[in-house]
């Protein structure tokens, strides 16, 4: 993106409206939000979306544009009735509709705390934060099929315990202690080869990792399978791990495939978990939040500062006081 942090996208309170009625019609759309990070991962990783004219109506923008001598160019699929927008667009447009905006929904709701690449929730986590729960812990950037997450909220509710998996993640439901991890079988699947690492250069490993080799000569891949490989104090710190979440972590190996070494301090790993589900929560309201993390800065947890807890689990900041 030529070096942009933040990217000005111009959609309108019609826009919002639009999306809240194709989501009446079973619609997976999400809610437009003024603040959003990059939805593509990890290329867009330290770059954010903003919507400044949410509370602007279309007409209104269009006589300005208008006014000053500015054009615009429509999207013909706009007006083709194939396509939902088209068909809530001018079923607003019949109505009269004045639409309403709610860019808010209790982000962090549920969320009780990040371990690296483990993610806590309550069961009363809601319908928006279990959904990037799963696509953070997962490393995707797919959403879960509603039906498919409504399952699961189902489950969550009602107490039962449970192991279900999307998005290339795990969720392990025990009495009150709900973890999200990535899947280790649907990991093996997916990881292929050990990733050579340039010295000194970041690699995003698997969309949850940013790894750094320190010199010339180490690959990247997943402690499964490698666990005999590893060292006593590098099998020490798995076992203080979920079982199922132990496989999923990065190792490296050095020119040999039988000199495996836990990805840590000496060869620089670092979680992106943490900082990329407190952007798609809300969770940082500025640019310069996410870049910190983007370029390996040491962050401050902003998932949950200024968050007050409460028997419901973290409650989020005001709006007053999240905008800088």
């Amino acid at each position: 993106m030529a070096g942009a942090s933040v990217i000005l996208i111009g959609h309108t309170a019609d826009d919002a409206a639009e999306g809240e009625v194709m989501r009446a019609e079973g619609s997976t759309l999400g809610r437009l939000r003024e603040w959003t990070p990059s939805p593509a991962w990890p290329q867009g990783r330290g770059l954010m979306l903003l919507r400044p004219l949410l509370e602007a109506r279309r007409a209104d923008l269009r006589a300005w544009l208008q006014a000053r001598g500015v054009g615009w160019i429509d999207d013909p699929a706009n007006e083709d009735l194939r396509f939902a927008r088209a068909r809530a667009r001018r079923g607003l447009a019949a109505a009269a509709a004045s639409p309403t905006v709610s860019t808010t929904e209790g982000a962090v709701a549920g969320v009780l705390g990040v371990e690296d690449d483990l993610i806590r929730l309550s069961r009363l986590v809601s319908a928006r934060a279990l959904s990037a729960a799963f696509v953070c812990a997962g490393g995707g950037d797919r959403l879960p099929r509603g039906e498919r997450l409504g399952a699961v909220l189902d489950r969550l509710q009602t107490g039962e315990d449970f192991t279900a998996t999307l998005c290339g993640a795990r969720l392990e439901a025990r009495g009150k202690r709900i973890t999200v991890l990535r899947e280790p079988g649907e990991f093996r699947r997916t990881a292929g080869r050990p990733g050579p690492l340039s010295p000194g250069i970041e690699t995003v490993w698997d969309g949850r990792w940013l790894v750094t080799a320190p010199d010339a000569g180490w690959a990247v891949c997943p402690a499964a399978d490698r666990m005999a490989l590893l060292s006593d104090a590098d099998r020490a710190v798995l076992k203080t791990l979920p079982a199922a979440g132990r496989g999923a972590r990065p190792v490296l190996i050095r020119n040999a495939p039988d000199a495996a070494v836990l990805a840590g301090k000496g060869a620089k790993a670092q979680a992106l978990v943490e900082a990329r589900l407190a952007a798609a929560l809300d969770g940082m309201t500025h640019e310069r939040d996410l870049d910190a993390h983007a370029h390996g800065a040491t962050p401050r947890n902003h998932l949950f500062s200024g968050v007050t807890s409460s028997n419901d689990g973290p409650q989020p900041r005001s709006e007053e006081t999240r905008r800088e």
